[in-house]
C-alpha cells in the first residue's frame, strides 16, 4: 500500500515537473492588440490602398484611439477589422450608449480621412 502511494506521488511529481518545464520553454504569448487588429484589417484594405498595413495601423492609433468610451472604441475597431471601413453595429454597443454612435463617427471623421488619404502627413 505504501509502495503504491509513493509510486503515485512520484509519478504525479514527474508529470507536474514536466508540465512546468514545458511552460517555461514555451510561455503563452498573448497577441499584441494592435498587431492583431492590423492583421485582421489589412486584407480588407488590399486593392484599395498602396500600404494597407499603414492605413490600418493609422486607424488603430489615431481614429479609434480618439474614442474615449471603451465600448464604442471596441465596436469601432471590430467594424474596421471586419469590413475595412469605420462601422459600428448597434448590437455591438450597450443600449445606453447606442445614441452616441453618430457622435463617435463625427469625432473620428477627420483622423479617418487623414489615415486613408494623407497617411504620410502627421495627424493633428
Amino acid at each position: 500500500m505504501l509502495l503504491r502511494f509513493c509510486t503515485a506521488a512520484f509519478a504525479s511529481s514527474l508529470i507536474l515537473i514536466g508540465a512546468a518545464q514545458a511552460q517555461v520553454r514555451s510561455p503563452l504569448k498573448m497577441p499584441d492588440p494592435r498587431s492583431e487588429f492590423v492583421r485582421q484589417c489589412a486584407p480588407h484594405m488590399v486593392g484599395r490602398w498602396a500600404h494597407p498595413e499603414s492605413v490600418c495601423g493609422c486607424l488603430h492609433d489615431y481614429a479609434a484611439a480618439s474614442v474615449e468610451d471603451s465600448d464604442l472604441r471596441e465596436a469601432l475597431l471590430r467594424g474596421i477589422s471586419e469590413t475595412g471601413v469605420p462601422t459600428i453595429e448597434t448590437d455591438w454597443v450597450p443600449p445606453a450608449k447606442q445614441s452616441q454612435i453618430s457622435a463617435t463617427f463625427t469625432q473620428i471623421a477627420k483622423p479617418t480621412l487623414q489615415c486613408m488619404f494623407e497617411p504620410a502627413k502627421p495627424l493633428d
